[in-house]
């Protein structure tokens, strides 16, 4: 019996001790698994949102670049426009023919000294651009001077068309201030005029003032539209314009810049000059379009 009771004990223990080590063993190998989860979870995590930011930058950088282009863009300057205006009259601008005449000499002299004297361009003056059709209104009208009666020539040869310098070609006038008038014949409507006192020799002519009214005897409805009478002395007021000497070229004056003025007569005037006392015409012409 006690045989027995020591037999089953062995057994109970051996049991025991056999549950014992399968549950220790067990308990050994549910560790293992659970390290390798933590890192799966943990690694595929990590890449992904590092990938995803740097697809996201790439398109903004292209985005950003894209405006680059656009800032030239203010480039397009085409101020030139205002040059393209409209023509008086909504007439085509062309070139408008003036005859020169021969050159007398050669070069800009230095020895001239005029306050405000404009520089010499150096070149030929370039062509003057008019409405189509401008002709020279002045060619062979009556013109009138305040010196009744001239020391050389006579007061037609203003509007003759003989530009030349020779003698027979110019009208010399007193001392002083002196003017003459250039009667157009009817109302026109002006572009330029364009005047020669003397080219024989370099000289500059004093206290030219330029006028054109629709008043013979310049009372009422006067423009002045040249004016280099720096102190008055010419009693006409003070002008800006600059003093020049005389060449084969003449004195162009724009009146298209000027509001091209509707008038019937034009007057110039002068105060001597750098060589004497006395007033010179060779030449007068004005261009532009009869008014209907």
């Amino acid at each position: 019996m006690n045989k027995r009771l020591d037999s089953m004990t062995r057994i109970a223990l051996l049991v025991g001790l056999a549950f014992a080590a399968c549950l220790a063993a067990s308990c050994a190998k549910k560790p293992e698994p659970q390290a390798p989860k933590a890192p799966e979870k943990k690694a595929p995590a990590t890449p992904a949102k590092t990938e995803a930011p740097k697809a996201a930058v790439q398109p903004a950088t292209a985005t950003t670049e894209a405006p680059k282009p656009a800032a030239p863009a203010p480039a397009p300057v085409p101020a030139a426009q205002p040059a393209a205006a409209p023509a008086p009259s909504g007439a085509k601008m062309v070139p408008i023919k003036i005859e020169l005449p021969k050159p007398m000499f050669v070069g800009t002299p230095q020895d001239i000294k005029v306050d405000n004297l404009e520089k010499p361009l150096g070149r030929p003056r370039p062509d003057f651009l008019a409405p189509e059709g401008t002709v020279n209104l002045a060619k062979d009208k009556p013109v009138k001077s305040s010196d009744e009666m001239p020391i050389i020539g006579e007061i037609s040869y203003i509007t003759d068309g003989d530009k030349e310098a020779a003698d027979g070609s110019y009208v010399e006038l007193g001392p002083l201030v002196q003017h003459i008038t250039v009667d157009l014949g009817k109302p026109c409507e002006l572009y330029a005029i364009v005047m020669w006192h003397y080219h024989k020799q370099p000289r500059v002519y004093t206290d030219v003032v330029v006028q054109v009214s629709s008043d013979p005897d310049f009372i009422k409805d006067v423009k002045t539209v040249f004016n280099n009478d720096l102190d008055n002395s010419a009693g006409l007021g003070v002008g800006t314009d600059k003093h020049y000497i005389e060449t084969s070229e003449g004195k162009l004056i724009d009146l298209i810049s000027q509001g091209s003025p509707k008038a019937r007569y034009v007057r110039l005037y002068s105060n001597g000059n750098t060589s004497n006392d006395l007033n010179h015409y060779i030449e007068v012409e004005v261009y532009g379009k009869p008014l209907p």
